[in-house]
């Protein structure tokens, strides 16, 4: 992380200052003596300072920069895309930051460059330390803890694993907004995925208070400029400001499992380069650190015909390789339904089902841990798949000369697919609701094979169960992906809860596609506003 040295920067304390405030003012260039794309401007806070304020502008059409804050000893923010300044007080802050002691001593601005196009790149930042408070306390900020169970009994639940709300620096939407448009959809629980910051954890005690029958999970959207991951319970900030590709991206696949968290992949294969930054993975990840994936990023309808096939067939290719990764799909919603573009997906478009003994973070988390998802392309809507085999997995995998496999659809639909290692082996029409079909299949002289059920309506893909491995004996050609238990003899879970066994990655992960297909530039063209940072007035 580069600190400007005092040459590059221009300090002084603002003439038009309010009593009981002192405003620092900062001019200066981006550096351009490495190849960093992160720099920080430091400043000093005495004792006795109860509010800071930073404004900054980008002085620039052409160029984005993305900003966040932090203390002597702690990360206090990532506002990202925020335009509006950053306030952070005792009892109060603004969006995407957090209150808290005011610590003296060396305080930072952190400032990502996401977007340099004209040089030299020119910034303008003003921090204003203040002794008496602007923001008003906020009693409804507590300290995020697990709320207990809101429902007991295994069964499917619906949910949405990738929604932003206005803790995002570039979505809008209060939890209550997004709670009412979830359960209106007939989800079960929602994760809260904003940028690089933990400040949504803050709202989730007083959200759910009001919503007992719609469970937060906690969550983060990994945000660096060389891809996007979802950090599905996390509740501890991750360190994102690393540069591509020496990074140390495995050591922050490592903090989000030691928190216990899912790492999952998001949009790996949308790959707009400036009109979508760093929204394709290029990571040179471990197979082991990655525990899943978006298979459909947005409805089917909106922006799943064009992003999910493919990220399917990157998820067949890596799968080939032998790792599991589990198939999750998410909304990326930013704007709780309201005004979205023709392309915007609203939230539970597409919708993930997770089986799981209880409606509780910790169990929708090892669920999804365990592979028991099934992905509804469109939304709840959509038919639900549910495969089964006679013989039961074991840590994801059935280990048998032969098995049958039960395929129970619900829902309506048009044709039933079975797909073997990512191609067609079966197809037959759905005519009976529910409907269930079965097929009995011999495992591979060496090696595995991946197995699943796929729901077809108007002749396109719907649902998507996650993928069942077959071997005859011995051990795995790789070991990727999560531990697994699908349950097995006498105690084992019932059939429902091995629907998915698990689901791909691949060596060294740098599976993105080098281009995207023409017709997701004009998407992007459509759904992807131009930021301009306007410097706050406070």
């Amino acid at each position: 992380m580069r600190a400007l040295l005092a040459s590059c920067v221009i300090v002084c304390v603002a003439p038009d200052a309010f009593a009981g405030e002192e405003v620092l003012v900062f001019d200066g260039e981006v550096p351009t003596d490495d190849d960093s794309r992160f720099f920080q401007i430091p400043f000093e806070v005495p004792a006795g300072v109860v509010e800071i304020e930073v404004r900054h502008d980008d002085l620039s059409e052409a160029n984005i920069l993305d900003w966040g804050l932090f203390d002597p000893v702690r990360f206090r923010g990532w506002g990202g895309g925020n335009v509006e300044p950053a306030v952070v007080g005792i009892d109060a802050a603004s969006r995407s930051y957090l209150p808290g002691p005011l610590p003296a001593g060396t305080w930072r601005v952190r400032v990502g460059e996401a977007k340099i196009d004209e040089e030299p790149a020119r910034y303008h930042v003003e921090v204003i330390l203040r002794d008496e408070p602007t923001l008003k306390p906020q009693p409804e900020r507590t300290p995020y803890s697990p709320a207990l169970p809101l429902a007991s009994g295994g069964r499917w639940w619906a949910g949405d694993l990738h929604v932003h709300s206005r803790e995002s620096g570039d979505a809008r939407p209060t939890l209550e907004e997004i709670a009412v448009l979830a359960r209106e959809r007939g989800l079960d629980f929602v994760e809260l995925s904003d940028h690089n910051t933990t400040s949504q954890l803050d709202f989730i005690a007083d959200a759910q208070a009001r919503h007992p029958d719609l469970l937060f999970l906690p969550g983060v959207e990994y945000t660096t400029y060389a891809g996007h991951a979802n950090g599905i319970g996390a509740t501890q900030w991750v360190e994102h400001e690393i540069d591509f590709p020496e990074g140390d991206i495995q050591a922050a696949a490592a903090a989000f499992a030691e928190q216990g968290a899912v790492f999952s992949m998001n949009h790996p294969t949308l790959d707009l380069f400036d009109l979508c930054i760093g929204c394709a993975w290029r990571w040179g990840l471990d197979p082991a650190r990655i525990d899943a994936m978006e298979i459909t990023t947005g409805g089917w309808s909106e922006s799943g015909w064009l992003l999910a096939p493919p990220s399917i067939e990157m998820w067949d290719a890596l799968c080939s390789e032998g790792h599991r990764i589990v198939p999750v799909g998410g909304s990326d919603d930013h704007r709780a339904g309201q005004d979205l573009s023709s392309f915007g997906s609203p939230i539970g478009d597409p919708t993930t089902m997770v089986w799981a003994e209880e409606l509780s973070v910790e169990a929708i988390v090892e669920g999804i841990r365990k592979g028991r998802t099934v992905v509804k392309l469109q939304g709840p809507d959509d038919p639900m798949v549910e495969l089964s085999s006679s013989v039961p997995p074991v840590d994801g995998t059935i280990t048998a000369a032969r098995t049958t496999f039960e395929i129970v659809a619900t829902g309506g639909g048009d044709r039933l697919l079975v797909q073997r290692n990512g191609l067609q082996i079966e197809g037959v029409q759905i005519d009976d609701d529910p409907f269930v079909h079965e097929i009995e299949v011999e495992a591979p002289a060496s090696g595995e094979d991946f197995y699943r059920a796929v729901a077809v309506v108007d002749g396109t893909i719907r649902t998507v169960t996650a993928n069942l491995w077959l071997r005859t004996g011995g051990e795995p050609d790789l070991d990727g992906g999560m531990e697994r238990d699908a349950g097995a003899g006498p105690d084992a879970a019932p059939p429902e809860e091995d629907a998915g066994g698990g689901g791909c990655s691949v060596g060294a992960v740098q599976g993105a596609p080098s281009s995207a297909p023409p017709a997701l530039f004009l998407v992007a063209c459509l759904i992807v506003r131009p930021r301009k940072r306007v410097l706050g007035s406070g």
